[in-house]
């Protein structure tokens, strides 16, 4: 009886793990699919995210436009200055950048030693600190597991060491998974 029981429970963890993951994934992306369909409201399912990417993608283009580039330009001196505007558009921009933009900064996985036996995995953010005065340190970005944030430490540049062979997005997942996703070649 009880080698029925626990192959029952075994059954029920390994379904649990496969579909856990796979719900809440559907879930999180028909919600977001959701959000960005009711931007513009249209009666048909659909037409709206499609307007609301068609939106983002002429947007984009009109940006990139040598006679509408000073427009934008305008614009976001004006945002800038504005105080806490200014705060919040810059970090929501800079952050975007990060991801998506010309100067991707999460694209340079290192190992910081920490001691003589410990070790972090981040990503180097700025290799210039001299506006402050550290020309010896490198800004670098420590992901927290299972969370979006992190924090920014300034390190001597001897103690990184650049991670070669390894993809940031693997490192990432790495690091968001508390370790758990495998690091791959």
């Amino acid at each position: 009886m009880a080698f029925t029981y626990r192959r029952i429970l075994s059954y029920f963890f390994r379904g649990l793990l496969f579909l856990t993951p796979l719900v809440v994934t559907i879930y999180i992306v028909y919600e977001i699919f959701l959000f960005l369909d009711n931007l513009i409201p249209v009666p048909i399912p659909g037409i709206g995210i499609l307007m609301v990417l068609g939106l983002i993608t002429f947007v984009g283009y009109l940006a990139s436009l040598f006679f509408t580039k000073p427009l934008f330009d305008w614009f976001e001196r004006g945002v800038f200055k504005i105080p806490f505007v200014n705060l919040l558009y810059t970090s929501i921009k800079d952050l975007m950048g990060a991801f998506v933009g010309e100067k991707k900064k999460f694209s340079s996985p290192v190992i910081v030693e920490i001691s003589d036996t410990m070790s972090r995995l981040g990503f180097i953010t700025q290799e210039d600190l001299t506006v402050i005065d550290l020309q010896d340190k490198v800004a670098v970005y420590f992901p927290h597991s299972y969370n979006v944030s992190g924090n920014v430490f300034l390190v001597n540049k001897e103690k990184v060491k650049p991670l070669k062979g390894v993809r940031s997005s693997d490192v990432m997942k790495f690091l968001v998974s508390g370790g758990v996703s495998p690091l791959e070649h």
